[in-house]
């Protein structure tokens, strides 16, 4: 079934504000949130399955999503010359 343009904005609003919480994650030490691993398989989930409810997941495949990440996260800290604490 197809998406109104309004389900469709609201499915964009809601990866937007995943890859927000996904991206702060980076910031903050592993060991300082509880079940951090649990947490991002579940962003990581709920954001691959909105794209692909919008038409535009990745396939098994790509480079997953997490591996795209983590290297936008590192390009990042190396360009501004601050340090990003691995997972």
């Amino acid at each position: 079934m197809k998406l109104t343009e309004t389900e469709r904005e609201r499915i964009t609003d809601g990866v937007l504000k995943i890859q927000s919480v996904r991206d702060s994650l980076d910031y903050v030490g592993p060991s300082k949130i509880p079940k951090r691993q649990e947490i991002e398989e579940c962003l990581q989930s709920v954001d691959h399955n909105f794209r692909k409810a919008l038409g535009y997941a990745r396939s098994d495949s790509a480079e997953s999503p997490c591996e795209k990440r983590k290297d936008e996260t590192e390009a990042k800290a190396n360009s501004s010359g601050s340090v990003v604490e691995p997972d």
